[in-house]
């Protein structure tokens, strides 16, 4: 039997007869010989086989291929620089193991809503490939950055009765006789209360915010990592997300060439990513904004085009540092320099903004108690919170970084909506 091989593994088998399943991308004929590139996920490949090296019915199937048709190809691997992966194959026999009629995505130009249509063929593209690689690949190093810092993974609760961000911004439901619960919009409070027992911890999965937003870069789902560490204060959070995020860009950048480049993202920004980033006060903000000729005054949150002024022209991402407490969720540190702001950070990425939000949290349990109050949330939900200010109460910080607005920055993606197999937006449930 001939060897089934994936594409990547080709290189290794030169001049072997081999068989490789996968998808037809396109063909070409003159007449004599015909071209057949085919993907299987790992590569791609072409196959050349000349009308009188093969038998009849070997040309007459290679003849009726279409896109996406699922093939095996068999023949013999051989070097060419010019082939995709550096090799290509002779090919001795098509086989068809899946027809495609009327494939709807064709090489032509078709609409974005088209497109969102039909998203589970739309990832077949290059393009779409290419973007589900170097997600993959992010969130690989997400994971072995922690698991080499000896962070324990905790999977925190996706159903909860504790809102973690605005309360505006829930999806809720029925949960049989308990009242509502809420799709959880963080798993922050969760690993608080790990942290306490494991030191280094982190929590990585989908979250939820039911916010009526339209931009380009929200979702309504979307995945976040959360690490939390125990005796980390601000200053120390701040480190550890320059570490983490510059570990992030240059693992893209040393595995995901091919991927960067079928995306046509210009990496020499990229290159520039490393500690220490630019920092600024959110007071020193304002005024620098202002000063540009914005409208916006002391004590609101920053917006996209605020986010966008402030990172033009920087070389790696930018803090922003001490936001107004009324600005910011509840559980944040006041900051003993200024009582009218808490000591925060939100990290922003030139080109998009805010890919992190972190904190050092309020380990005052009456000061978090008064927070609590002051918003109105219901004291006897964050009961079990609140013990963790009772029972060995420590200084402690975190963060959440959102993957896809990672993943739209690093790629240069101009829509948050291709950098996750299947988006969740305000507007679209399907497919």
């Amino acid at each position: 039997m001939t060897a089934t091989l994936r594409i990547s593994d080709l290189p290794a088998h030169l001049d072997t007869p081999v068989a490789v399943n996968g998808w037809v991308t396109t063909t070409r004929s003159s007449g004599k010989i015909g071209f057949v590139v085919i993907r299987d996920g790992s590569g791609y490949l072409q196959g050349v086989l000349g009308k009188k090296d093969v038998a009849p019915e070997v040309w007459v199937r290679f003849e009726t291929l279409t896109q996406e048709t699922c093939v095996r190809l068999e023949g013999a691997v051989r070097a060419d620089a010019r082939s995709p992966g550096g090799v290509e194959l002779s090919v001795t026999d098509v086989a068809i193991l899946g027809t495609s009629v009327d494939f709807p995505i064709t090489p032509k130009e078709h609409g974005t809503a088209f497109l969102m249509e039909h998203r589970h063929l739309w990832l077949r593209s290059r393009r779409q490939v290419a973007l589900m690689k170097v997600r993959h690949e992010i969130v690989q190093a997400i994971r072995d950055f922690f698991h080499e810092r000896g962070f324990y993974l905790v999977d925190t609760p996706i159903l909860t009765g504790a809102i973690g961000e605005s309360a505006g911004t829930l999806f809720e439901t029925e949960y049989f006789d308990l009242g509502k619960a809420y799709l959880a919009q963080t798993g922050q409070l969760y690993v608080e209360s790990a942290c306490a027992a494991l030191g280094k911890v982190y929590c990585f999965g989908p979250t939820f915010r039911a916010e009526k937003s339209k931009t380009r870069r929200h979702l309504t789902e979307f995945w976040m990592v959360e690490p939390e560490v125990a005796f980390n204060d601000s200053d120390a959070n701040m480190r550890l997300q320059e570490e983490f995020v510059s570990y992030i860009v240059a693992r893209v950048l040393e595995r995901r060439k091919p991927e960067m480049a079928e995306l046509e993202r210009d990496t020499k920004p990229l290159e520039s990513v490393a500690p220490p980033f630019h920092r600024i006060s959110y007071t020193d903000a304002i005024a620098k904004l202002q000063g540009l000729g914005s409208d916006i005054v002391w004590g609101k949150d920053l917006g996209a085009e605020d986010e966008a002024k402030l990172t033009e022209g920087l070389d790696r991402p930018l803090f922003v540092m001490n936001y107004p407490k009324e600005a910011k969720a509840f559980y944040m540190k006041e900051n003993p320099a200024d009582l009218r702001t808490v000591l925060c950070d939100d990290c922003l990425a030139p080109g998009i903004g805010e890919i992190i939000g972190g904190s050092q949290r309020e380990d005052d349990h009456d000061l978090l108690l008064a927070r609590i109050r002051e918003q109105g949330l219901p004291e006897e939900t964050y009961g079990w919170y609140l013990d963790l200010r009772k029972f060995g109460t420590f200084v402690h910080s975190g963060f959440g970084l959102g993957v896809e607005r990672t993943v739209q920055w690093i790629t240069g993606s101009p829509h948050i909506r291709e950098t996750i197999a299947y988006p969740r937006m305000m507007y679209r449930l399907y497919p």
